[in-house]
């Protein structure tokens, strides 16, 4: 078994001999992860990248479910720029509720599986307990409500799909997350900003997607949490991830997310629990796992990469 590249296979409307499952978003932080635990299970996968699919082009959505006949689609396509989202909404609402409504409605025609993800910016932040499943999604921002019409429109058109909620990524496998770099300005001994009154669920991207990847297989359907279990500050976590990796934590610089100035308004609480069971370990668990692996790429750096500011 393998990751089927598209060149693989004709461009024709022939279908694949194989139904593989078909992940959009191929080049993001869960595109490639997805790809990757593919690849570690067994399962026949081929993961594609907007040029290839353009979620938001029902053409182009119909033909990529003919050529390939998966059994299912995972989409981890959309816009994920929070902050950007508040003036370029049309993009936003675009990408992130208008494709994954088009991919659940086609997916619902050709009775084929499917497995969205939304955000734990649809909340406001107003509970002082971790948010649940049923809870009603108010959110403060252009970025949660794209999410928030996202997760109404694909159960209206496809009442079985599956809906994953999640929040905070962090893994060793790309640079692209906040705990990459809190590590990687304290190994360069570089002052590092973070909020302290802000609460959040981090997830260890690996967990995610593998038990997105079971829930799917198990054929689950409507909204889900996945977050790994505990709570967090963004400081407290960078000093979580600093003092794992054998870093002086005073490097770290807490501050009030107002002083950010960020454009787009975020929920002083944003924690996740479920109704359905917690199904991720501990974040001290995962983060110990991650951090060491991110120190010994950082270690592993050219000198001139890592040298320290002056």
């Amino acid at each position: 078994m393998h990751i089927l590249n598209v060149n693989d296979l004709a461009a024709s409307s022939i279908p694949s001999p194989v139904q593989p499952l078909l992940i959009t978003g191929a080049n993001g932080t869960l595109g490639r992860a997805f790809q990757r635990i593919c690849a570690i299970r067994g399962i026949e996968a081929v993961a594609l990248n907007r040029s290839q699919l353009d979620i938001t082009d029902p053409i182009s959505v119909e033909r990529a479910l003919t050529q390939y006949n998966p059994w299912a689609v995972v989409n981890t396509a959309g816009y994920v720029r929070v902050d950007d989202a508040e003036k370029d909404f049309e993009r936003c609402y675009r990408e992130n509720t208008t494709g994954p409504t088009i991919l659940a409605a086609a997916c619902a025609y050709r009775d084929i599986h499917f497995l969205t993800f939304s955000s734990d910016l649809v909340f406001d932040g107003n509970k002082s307990a971790a948010y649940v499943e049923s809870d009603t999604p108010r959110p403060l921002n252009v970025y949660g409500n794209s999410k928030r019409l996202a997760e109404r429109d694909v159960l209206a058109r496809m009442p079985n799909a599956l809906v994953v909620r999640t929040s905070a990524f962090f893994s060793p496998w790309d640079e692209y997350n906040f705990v990459y770099y809190a590590l990687r300005a304290g190994h360069r001994k570089e002052a590092f900003d973070a909020a302290d009154d802000v609460l959040i669920s981090p997830t260890y991207v690996p967990d995610l997607v593998n038990v997105s990847l079971d829930l799917l297989i198990d054929e689950e359907r409507g909204v889900w949490h996945l977050a790994n279990q505990g709570s967090f500050t963004w400081a407290e976590l960078a000093r979580l991830a600093a003092d794992m990796g054998g870093l002086d934590t005073s490097f770290v610089v807490p501050r009030s997310v107002n002083t950010f100035g960020w454009p787009a308004a975020r929920p002083v609480y944003s924690v996740l629990g479920s109704k359905q069971g917690n199904l991720l370990p501990s974040v001290e668990s995962r983060m110990e796992r991650c951090v060491a692996e991110v120190m010994a790429n950082l270690k592993s750096a050219p000198e001139e990469a890592i040298a320290v500011a002056s």
